[in-house]
């Protein structure tokens, strides 16, 4: 049965993240710490390769997704960007602690939102909403493996929404340049709109002891079982 994978990957570090401010709407563009963590992150671990590139339309994804994936041309979606934190918007959690209606807003429910911002519901409403016509795209095109480049706020409104493990949108964290790896299985998802949560963005490489291990595993295996295909550059796929 014909499977679709979506990698969704948060920006990278900007100013405004390492200050511990809330940045929503602002369009805030990585900082050199945050372009440095992210190349090296991509000499350490492996980021998926895919076939198209979907990103938040704020400078932050968008230059995400342009060291990520320097071959592929973002189709930007507005409905992905990060909530309008409103006048809490630049400011820190310290800074904010004398309005009422930050503890509201922190204290979640629906309506909740911030001074002159986006609720809770309405934020939730936007990004599930992209993200189905998003899915919907994919199925009618047949394009099985994509990245979205986007937010904090909006990957943990959509893992909190449709994912299993069906988990509160906090246990949904992931920090800069990481994210989770889904799949989407037409029949589950055409039933109860639901898709698996199987992996974390960036995996790592596997290490000599690993590969070992899995060639020891394979070779036990009887011949008709095997379905091995190798690439161009000698690595194999199962």
């Amino acid at each position: 049965m014909k499977t679709y994978t979506i990698h969704l990957i948060r920006h990278a570090l900007t100013q405004g993240s390492i200050d511990g401010r809330y940045i929503g709407q602002t369009d805030e563009d990585l900082c050199k710490e945050g372009i440095d963590q992210l190349q090296q992150m991509m000499q350490d671990y492996d980021y998926p390769k895919v076939d198209v590139v979907f990103s938040s339309s704020l400078k932050r994804c968008i230059h995400t997704a342009a060291i990520l994936y320097p071959d592929k041309t973002p189709i930007e979606m507005r409905g992905f960007e990060e909530c309008d934190f409103g006048e809490f918007e630049g400011h820190t959690a310290a800074e904010l602690e004398k309005y009422e209606e930050f503890g509201q807003w922190l204290s979640g429910g629906e309506e909740a939102r911030p001074l002159n911002g986006e609720s809770n519901s309405e934020f939730a409403t936007r990004v599930c909403d992209c993200f189905v016509k998003t899915v919907d795209g994919l199925m009618k095109t047949g394009t099985q493996n994509v990245a979205i480049i986007t937010h904090g706020g909006v990957i943990m409104s959509i893992l909190s929404a449709f994912g299993v493990p069906e988990l509160p949108m906090t246990e949904w964290l992931c920090p800069s340049a990481c994210g989770y790896t889904i799949r989407i299985t037409p029949s589950l998802w055409s039933k109860i709109n639901k898709f698996e949560v199987i992996n974390e963005v960036p995996a790592m490489p596997l290490t000599s002891s690993q590969e070992e291990m899995l060639w020891d595993y394979y070779g036990e295996l009887p011949e008709e079982e095997l379905n091995i295909n190798w690439d161009e550059e000698g690595d194999y796929n199962v």
